[in-house]
């Protein structure tokens, strides 16, 4: 099952100050269980405003998006990077506001990866876990120990769509 199109949904921090409008559809919705982002959600899940960032089956379920569908329409001074270390190539993006962790975004890729809560009970669905290898969840969702082949599809597909302006 492909996420549904989301011509303009929004994405919010739990106080409301921090928006962000994220236009077309998501390439797809992927709980990860890597060990980076079990510690960053072990982490994170302190802040006041985090809630659960984990599953039942211990995966930080994402949308993720092309970055060039992702504005952000209110409060970019309130938002502030969460690194697991100075060199770490991927950033957390954490609302100061009211502390809501809003997205993940690796750097040296094209997407932001949302966390799913943020889109509200209009989020698309998640389509399968990724890097199960040392967590090995048991629910109805295709698990793989690294990145399968359909996931690695997609996002090229959504580099090409960048590249050729669709």
């Amino acid at each position: 099952m492909s996420p549904k199109p989301n011509p303009d949904a929004r994405l919010r921090c739990q106080c409301g100050a921090v928006e962000f409008r994220v236009s077309g559809p998501p390439i797809l919705g992927a709980a990860c269980h890597c060990s980076d982002c079990r510690a960053a959600a072990a982490q994170l899940e302190g802040l006041k405003g985090a809630g659960d960032l984990c599953d039942a089956e211990g995966g930080t379920p994402c949308i993720l998006f092309r970055k060039d569908q992702v504005v952000c329409v209110k409060g970019q001074d309130q938002l502030r990077d969460h690194r697991l270390s100075p060199e770490a190539p991927t950033r957390r993006v954490i609302a100061t506001c009211c502390d809501t962790p809003m997205f993940l975004d690796f750097e040296k890729g094209h997407w932001f990866s949302v966390y799913r809560a943020r889109l509200g009970p209009e989020a698309p669905p998640l389509q399968m876990r990724i890097k199960t290898g040392a967590t090995r969840p048991a629910g109805p969702l295709p698990s793989f120990a690294g990145y399968p082949a359909r996931f690695m599809f997609k996002l090229m597909a959504a580099r090409l769509a960048m590249m050729i302006g669709r």
